[in-house]
């Protein structure tokens, strides 16, 4: 296992403290899973996309969300450390702290930057920081093709 499998299961998570689809969305449409795999995930981003913008939707940090956040950075953690070949405890821990960091910034980051840009804008702003890194953190290891593990030696 390798610091940087740890540090990209960090970066999911934290992308799925913004998003919490992102954990699980990220891995599965970066691998050779089949299509309505493929398409269950990007319809999951897509909904939380849409649903984070509307007035009803529930703070990320009541306990149900907050739950399910933690749960999808692990488990993204896990995935990408499967599909890479390495150890996966690490990576699912560093998922699980990525998405506790994730949602407390993410909610801070709402709460001081809507006043100030509008709430659509900060929560656009915040879309595309946490698609950015989602993307970054499921970028294949280099000399390895995402969706691949390394041969064994």
């Amino acid at each position: 296992m390798t610091s940087s499998a740890v540090l990209r299961a960090a970066l999911l998570g934290t992308a799925a403290g913004g998003r919490s689809a992102l954990g699980v969305a990220g891995p599965v449409l970066t691998s050779p899973t089949r299509r309505p795999a493929r398409a269950a995930a990007l319809a999951a981003v897509a909904g939380e996309l849409v649903a984070d913008k509307l007035p009803a939707t529930p703070d990320r940090t009541v306990p149900p969300s907050v739950v399910v956040r933690l749960a999808s950075g692990a488990a993204g953690g896990w995935l990408l450390a499967r599909r890479d070949g390495s150890e996966w405890l690490l990576p699912a821990l560093a998922g699980v702290a990525g998405a506790a960091a994730g949602t407390l910034g993410g909610a801070r980051w709402r709460r001081v930057a809507a006043p100030r840009l509008g709430a659509l804008p900060a929560a656009l702003a915040e879309d595309a920081l946490v698609l950015a890194l989602a993307a970054a953190a499921v970028r294949a290891t280099p000399g390895v093709p995402a969706g691949r593990p390394p041969r064994a030696r």
